[in-house]
């Protein structure tokens, strides 16, 4: 049995194919592709950082993981063994826990769902694009995995590159969307706004929650 730190020891095999590019890493673009967590976590750690200081410093914590997630994924693809396969996954439940420990503490799931059904334009396009952004990277990780030889067949292997571009781009929409909807129901006396970076008026952006006295012109 190889050992679970070895290269290529875990079962699990993306449509890249390996080693093409470097002697050192098994999946070039699946690995190199995570770079976007590293640029998105620490930027949303800095654009919420006034709700997170009224609110719940613990938003740090789902940002950092968010890293982490990103960095055991480099791994993983790196060296496609057992552990960075384990820590990968790994990564992702706590990253999962600790938005629920943080967002939904006082509530189960489809009364949260309820909370969010509101008339508010913001909330409402946050949600929307979440989803989209979601649905588009299901639907390259599942292509990924089922229609690969077509995509060997067509010369692009990247399907899952794509997955961790777009996973990582849905992060923000989906952390702000929480972040709003709790913001509303238990800072009630705040002004909350929905703010994006670097400006308002630009045609893409980072979203960001903005409170009160604390809002900055971005």
């Amino acid at each position: 049995m190889p050992s679970i730190f070895a290269y290529q020891s875990s079962e699990v095999d993306w449509c890249e194919g390996n080693f093409q590019h470097s002697a050192l890493v098994a999946e070039f673009y699946n690995t190199f592709s995570n770079v976007t967590f590293f640029i998105f976590g620490p930027l949303m750690m800095f654009l919420m950082h006034p709700y997170a200081q009224k609110r719940t410093r613990f938003t740090y914590v789902t940002c950092m993981l968010f890293m982490v997630i990103g960095m055991f994924s480099m791994y993983f693809h790196m060296t496609l063994s057992f552990l960075g396969q384990l820590l990968d996954e790994i990564s992702i439940l706590w990253f999962l826990a600790s938005g629920y420990s943080i967002w939904l503490p006082r509530c189960y799931f489809p009364a949260f769902v309820n909370r969010s059904r509101t008339n508010n334009k913001d909330i409402r396009h946050l949600m929307e694009v979440s989803v989209v952004l979601w649905l588009l990277a299901v639907t390259s990780w599942v292509s990924d995995r089922v229609l690969c030889s077509f995509w060997q067949r067509i010369h692009f292997p990247y399907l899952h590159s794509i997955w961790h571009v777009l996973i990582s781009l849905t992060f923000p929409y989906a952390m702000v969307t929480m972040a709003m909807v709790d913001a509303r129901y238990e800072m009630p006396e705040e002004m909350v706004r929905l703010r994006y970076w670097p400006r308002d008026s630009w045609p893409v952006g980072l979203p960001y929650v903005e409170l009160g006295e604390d809002a900055k012109d971005c």
